[in-house]
Order: structure tokens, then C-alpha cells, then sequence
């Protein structure tokens, strides 16, 4: 078992560039999920949904053994700084929320130890996830902006003068506030 550990942890390694902290925060995560799933691999294509509320390092880890990425629409940015992450399986509905608790004060290298030897069921609170399954990706027509002539997604057009702008150009209309 500490041998398939490992070799998972350096796929992790070698997509990151590097192991640090924060990558062994998103690697146990990725364990602890497989563990309430009841699997232990990626999913197939875009069945696990990841709602990371941080852009850290830890991510990479998500993307790189369950197979949640950005571009397949299974990997969702929430922005709120903080090491939590939500996961829905698509077939069955299951989900949860993984939220790392407080670390004991420690120095970085006694604290990577930590994380990576710990028992993670102490190192996450599993919450209910907040959202229902966030939908599948789609493919929406591309548009052209009036104003600088580039191409766009249509899901992101706004109407300014009764012409098709992009988010870039469009200019709201708030008096200031």
C-alpha cells in the first residue's frame, strides 16, 4: 500500500514540479474523496466534479489523479481562499465538501510530514456540498465583438448600443455606483 502511495504522490510531483504543502493539502483530499466514493482511480471522464474554493497548489493534485480539469468543465473555480473542495460524482448524485482544518504549528518540512503520514479523516470536516452537481460543460456559438473585432464565447456577450460587445469592452452603466 505505501508503495501505490507513493507512486500516486510522485504523478502528483511531476505534474506540480515540485512537493510542497500545499500539493500534499489537494493529495490527501484526492484519498479522502476516493475513500467516500468507495474507488480508488480516476473517474471516467468528467463523472467527478471538483469545486475547489482555492487556486493553490493543491489543485494540481485534483487534476492530476482524479482527472477534473478545466478545460472538460469538471474542475470549477469558487474562489475563496480557503483549502476546501467539493466533489459530486454525476451518475449517482453523491457529494461532499472537504475542508482542511486547522494545522498544528510546525515548521514547513515538519508540517509536509504531517500531512503527508497523518490520518486525513483528522486533517478534513466533511460537509454537505453547498451547490447541487454543477451542470455538464457546453459548447456555446462564437461571437464577435463590435468594439475590438475579437471572437468570444456567446455565454459571455453583452448588448451596448444595440451591438454585440465582449466583457472586456462593455462599459456598465452604474452613475458611479
Amino acid at each position: 500500500m505505501q508503495k501505490e502511495l507513493e507512486s500516486l504522490w510522485q504523478k502528483c510531483v511531476a505534474f506540480h514540479g515540485h512537493g510542497c504543502g500545499g500539493l500534499a493539502v489537494g493529495f490527501r483530499a484526492v484519498l479522502y474523496a476516493w475513500e467516500l466514493f468507495g474507488c480508488d482511480s480516476p473517474s471516467e471522464d468528467e463523472k467527478i466534479v471538483c469545486v475547489a474554493e482555492t487556486d493553490a497548489c493543491g489543485v494540481d493534485a485534483i487534476q492530476a489523479l482524479l482527472s477534473c480539469t478545466v478545460g472538460k468543465g469538471n474542475l470549477i473555480f469558487n474562489l475563496q481562499g480557503k483549502n476546501a473542495f467539493s466533489f459530486y460524482r454525476r451518475p449517482d448524485g453523491k457529494s461532499f465538501r472537504l475542508v482542511l482544518r486547522p494545522t498544528p504549528e510546525k515548521t514547513k518540512e515538519e508540517r509536509l510530514a504531517w500531512l503527508m503520514d497523518g490520518d486525513f479523516h483528522e486533517m478534513f470536516d466533511v460537509k454537505d456540498a453547498p451547490e447541487p452537481i454543477p451542470e455538464e460543460a457546453r459548447i456555446f456559438k462564437t461571437v464577435t465583438c463590435s468594439v475590438c473585432g475579437e471572437r468570444f464565447a456567446e455565454s459571455f456577450a453583452h448588448l451596448q448600443n444595440g451591438e454585440i460587445v465582449c466583457s472586456a469592452c462593455y462599459r456598465p452603466y452604474t452613475r458611479g455606483l
